[in-house]
């Protein structure tokens, strides 16, 4: 009978199913529990921004924090960039976390008490700067979410990676930064992340609220200069010269055929805009050389080659059929940001955690930038959006990201914290 009720037990406890654990409950009181300091670390970093490859102050400030919480901290990563590494009481994998850190050249109109009144110099100019795309509320979030974990320290499976990255807006001229430079001095290789995972706050997007994308999810970016060489002349007798900025124009018009006659819109959006024309001195003087100067935004990496070569062919040959030559530079600053599909639907109900299921959405995709891209080519990667908007707000009213009139609201910051901590735990079940 003995040895019967033993094989019984023995049986039970080889096929009993061992279910994962839910954290949800537990991050949501730790994550209650901290939301004034997260929105005051936000405040602090909204009212004292600094340029990217510039954050020296941030950086202190983040390394402080970090530190506090007896994790290992390296600095100085991509100029000045922190790393910290929290190691789980037990094995599993290694989950990278990763927020941007910089701010931008735009002078503050906000009258808000914690508005950024700092200035610089930046090329040539004298300019305020603000966090004007909200890099200032993923620091907050993304040390938010390092105190909740370190405390449930013992029960995290495997190792979490934070990743504050500076210059993600782009390093100064000539010199390098942001994600392609952190990836290159190792952070996603020591130790080796099996995923990576960011997030996006949106001033158009209700607070409360996640937004995700399976795929491609935003654009790359590329940046372009065409130098246009005519011949200089008299204002008043155009034929004895070439006018460049005759040429110009009608560059800038087979830029746009391009986008409305060249390429597969239902495939992938493009959008190519010129930003700056420079040329010329004087009223009654046609230039030798114009200078356009732009962007382009594309949602598929062939549509990005294609539209490259069709860029370079459209400004050589209009210049050539005026008398005239184009220079065309592209400098790739970005890439496609890419959602790995299964990542994205193993990880959906840690954000459904996070906001309830009710808050949860599938957002279209979008033509801005991110160079979260680059660390989605070492690992499976998952950029999400937390919604920064006042609740009830149109969102056509609310002041678009890098504009002086920029607002976020950070009293649901805690979505972002509790939404980074839950896939933490979810992962590594």
């Amino acid at each position: 009978m003995k040895k019967t009720l033993f094989s019984f037990c023995l049986l039970v406890s080889v096929t009993l199913p061992v279910f994962p654990i839910d954290m949800s409950r537990e991050i949501d009181a730790a994550t209650t529990k901290l939301m004034p300091k997260v929105v005051e670390w936000r405040r602090h970093l909204h009212q004292f921004p600094e340029l990217g490859n510039r954050e020296v102050k941030t950086a202190k400030y983040i390394e402080d924090h970090l530190r506090r919480l007896g994790m290992e901290v390296r600095t100085g990563v991509a100029k000045t960039g922190v790393v910290a590494i929290l190691k789980g009481g037990q094995p599993g994998p290694v989950i990278g976390l990763r927020a941007d850190i910089d701010a931008l050249p735009v002078t503050e109109r906000n009258s808000l008490p914690f508005a950024s009144k700092e200035t610089t110099e930046y090329n040539g100019q004298k300019v305020g700067i603000m966090h004007a795309c909200g890099h200032d509320t993923h620091v907050a979030m993304l040390m938010g979410a390092a105190e909740v974990l370190a405390g449930m320290k013992s029960k995290i499976k495997g190792t979490v990676v934070f990743i504050f990255q500076p210059a993600e807006e782009g390093p100064p001229a000539g010199e390098e930064g942001g994600a392609p430079l952190m990836i290159k001095e190792g952070v996603m290789d020591n130790p080796k992340i099996d995923a990576i995972f960011g997030a996006h706050i949106n001033s158009q997007t209700e607070v409360g609220t996640l937004k995700y994308k399976s795929g491609a999810v935003m654009a790359s970016s590329d940046w372009f200069q065409i130098k246009i060489k005519g011949r200089q002349t008299h204002g008043a007798y155009p034929w004895l010269g070439t006018d460049p900025i005759a040429v110009a124009t009608q560059i800038y018009t087979g830029l746009q055929m391009i986008v409305s006659r060249r390429s597969e819109l239902p495939k992938a959006p493009v959008v190519i805009t010129v930003g700056r024309i420079n040329g010329g001195i004087r009223e009654n003087i046609i230039p030798e050389e114009v200078t356009m100067a732009g962007t382009i935004r594309t949602l598929d990496s062939e549509m990005q080659k294609d539209v490259h070569e069709k860029i370079r062919q459209t400004a050589k040959s209009i210049a050539e059929s005026m008398g005239a030559t184009a220079e065309v530079m592209i400098d790739t600053k970005t890439l496609v940001t890419y959602n790995t599909p299964d990542l994205v639907k193993k990880m959906l109900p840690s954000l459904e955690k996070a906001a309830g299921k009710e808050n949860v959405s599938e957002m279209n995709w979008v033509t801005g930038a991110e160079d979260f891209s680059y660390f989605g080519l070492k690992a499976p990667s998952f950029f999400f959006n937390v919604g920064g908007m006042k609740k009830g707000q149109d969102p056509k009213t609310a002041p678009p990201h890098h504009t002086p009139d920029f607002y976020l609201d950070d009293s649901r910051l805690d979505v972002g914290v509790k939404a980074f901590a839950n896939i933490v735990f979810d992962y590594g079940q």
